[in-house]
């Protein structure tokens, strides 16, 4: 049901079974999927796509040009998967010249007032609780919960399965699979209940603690730390996963304990 209270281009492309409601904007070139649910006040800008069992809550804003001042107008999209649910007031800003798209996955949670930049990729599965602020340039990886109040530093990227503690501030990567808080933001463990809850088994959790004691709590450099991992550590493609993300973390990763 659209409201003919709401306003949407003729030249949007609108799924089956959608609902928008009273004093929505949907601008052209975007395409809602089928069964999303659009609520009062929202607005969808051009050049956006939003998958099949979404929600839009009152207030968001999805597809904005971005308050990047290198931004000349090129063409860039926004993409947002099936079954997210964007809360009151998140905005999430369209890409630029860099990627070309700000994109957020499957099944995600963007609470009230979350903000995503510019050519941010957001994976599946991902949470961003109240008033998290991503600058632009970030990734965040599948399985990511990030608590309220945190601010990420722009070209940052977030390993997959993580769990970011509130008010933090983050300044470096942060690895797969564990947890972080404390400021400076640091290393405080593996994050097993997210892991367990997601089915891994308690061998491939141990695993993954055995590594990390290596690289964070032992004391080594880096460097070395990685090289124990690879001659410690059963060879795995969870093993490869993080020792990949370090090795490729060119601007640093947070901190041990």
């Amino acid at each position: 049901m659209i409201s003919p209270l709401a306003n949407v281009s003729p030249k949007a492309s609108i799924g089956n079974n959608v609902t928008i409601q009273p004093f929505a904007t949907v601008y052209e070139d975007v395409v809602i999927g089928d069964n999303t649910y659009i609520h009062p006040n929202a607005i969808i800008y051009p050049d956006t796509t939003i998958g099949s069992d979404c929600q839009i809550f009152p207030g968001a804003l999805i597809g904005v040009v971005s308050q990047d001042l290198k931004y000349k107008g090129e063409k860039a999209k926004t993409v947002v998967g099936n079954n997210t649910i964007i809360r009151e007031y998140a905005t999430i800003h369209k890409g630029t010249a860099d990627r070309k798209i700000t994109s957020v996955g499957n099944n995600c949670l963007l609470m009230a007032y979350s903000h995503v930049a510019h050519d941010c990729i957001v994976g599946n599965n991902v949470i961003l609780a109240n008033y998290v602020g991503l600058a632009g340039h970030i990734t965040i990886e599948d399985f990511v919960i990030i608590e309220g109040y945190t601010a990420i530093q722009q070209f940052i990227t977030i390993g997959a399965h993580s769990f970011l503690a509130g008010a933090s501030k983050v300044r470096k990567n942060v690895p797969p699979f564990i947890r972080v808080a404390r400021d400076p933001l640091q290393y405080i463990g593996v994050n097993t209940v997210g892991l367990s809850r997601r089915g891994f088994d308690k061998e491939l959790i141990n695993q993954i603690e055995d590594i990390y004691r290596l690289i964070f709590v032992r004391g080594h450099n880096l460097t070395n730390a990685l090289e124990l991992v690879e001659q410690e550590i059963p060879d795995s493609e969870t093993r490869k996963q993080i020792v990949d993300f370090i090795r490729s973390s060119q601007d640093g990763i947070v901190k041990g304990i």
